[in-house]
């Protein structure tokens, strides 16, 4: 058995995946490296089955019909023989020294008398032409150097929490939750991350840079143009991501605060980039959401529509209506009758894709 299965999902991907399966190979024999060719019409195939003959014992090419993002990490998680599961998206990469410690660090894990579900690292935003890369971080909120529990972790701030980027899951503690992503959707990373959460006693971050985050393609799914265009699949993962949480029924109390925060930031940039599209419809779409959380759990939908963010997205009237609007009276809603900290502002901000006009800068300060 490997010791982790890193899953490559590649759509049309020659011009960028050898980077990232060449960082990956650094793992040696104790990884395997499934690329799953997601019915590209370039040369993604030829490269996959380059690699596979190339390294046999370690990348294996699996090629299907397309099925999007999702179906490929499915394919992944079908074919991993490892210990622990990674996806690693094909425009990304990961740190060779932070690479070399994770591994170690499970190693040592296995052959210990605990069982770990989810180790956690650092992703670095990789923003194509910024001179300074952002840095998502834990380790003011997680134990370091011990395997730990949801009762001791810290509660983080608006605008940080655990994406598909930063964790590596078990993979039985994957087959066990019956994960599954649905086809030809965007978005999915965050069904990956939230849907195991329930089944997750014990983890441990590592405060390594492991994985490069790429930002920048025109056709990436975070642009927002693109996020707007996609917005029906944006909406299908967040009542997914409503429906795992309402039919899960989540007794720790500590993983459900935390899973209702992940939600409450889900409805917020759905709500946010509804607004934003400036159409009818996606307004009464924005509507038909919250009525969606409110017809699915009650006590959920009044926890998040009164939350800082939930009354941010929701607010009443024809400026509310307005993308200048909502822009600036989130913010000083948040600050005057919340009380919130100007750095917990700009981490929602950052969160929402809000860009504040330099008149209204006074009223952050």
């Amino acid at each position: 058995m490997k010791l982790l299965s890193i899953a490559v999902p590649c759509y049309n991907s020659q011009d960028y995946m050898r980077n990232c399966v060449d960082s990956l190979l650094e793992g040696g024999d104790l990884v395997e490296i499934l690329i799953v060719d997601d019915g590209s019409k370039d040369d993604t195939a030829k490269i996959a089955d380059e690699y596979a003959a190339k390294y046999p014992n370690i990348v294996k090419a699996i090629h299907q019909e397309n099925g999007g993002h999702g179906e490929a990490v499915n394919a992944g998680l079908r074919n991993a023989t490892g210990f622990y599961f990674k996806v690693v998206d094909s425009d990304d990469w990961v740190n060779k020294e932070a690479y070399h410690a994770i591994l170690d660090k499970l190693l040592e894990i296995i052959a210990g008398p605990e069982t770990l579900d989810m180790m956690i690292s650092n992703f670095v935003y990789e923003k194509q032409g910024a001179k300074h890369k952002k840095v998502m971080k834990y380790k003011n909120y997680m134990p370091e150097g011990k395997i730990f529990t949801w009762k001791e972790m810290g509660r983080m701030p608006i605008g940080k929490y655990i994406l598909m980027h930063s964790v590596i899951y078990r993979t039985e503690l994957l087959r066990e939750c019956k994960l599954e992503l649905p086809k030809h959707t965007f978005y999915v990373d965050n069904i990956f991350v939230y849907k195991p959460l329930p089944y997750v006693k014990t983890m441990y971050y590592m405060d390594v840079n492991f994985y490069r985050y790429f930002i920048g393609r025109n056709d990436q799914s975070v642009n927002e143009t693109v996020m707007i265009r996609r917005i029906d699949q944006q909406l299908l993962v967040n009542r997914l991501m409503i429906d795992i949480i309402s039919e899960e029924k989540v007794t720790d109390k500590n993983t459900r605060r935390y899973m209702l925060k992940y939600l409450d930031i889900i409805m917020a940039v759905s709500s946010i980039m509804l607004i934003r599209s400036g159409t009818e419809e996606n307004l009464e779409k924005k509507k038909e959401l919250w009525r969606y959380l409110r017809s699915a759990d009650i006590h959920i939908y009044r926890k998040l529509y009164m939350s800082v963010l939930g009354r941010g997205v929701n607010l009443p009237g024809r400026s509310g209506r307005r993308l200048e609007g909502i822009e600036i009276r989130v913010i000083v809603y948040l600050r005057r009758l919340y009380r919130t900290s100007l750095l917990e502002c700009r981490n929602i901000r950052h969160v929402l894709g809000i860009k504040i006009d330099s008149r209204y800068s006074a009223k952050l300060a």
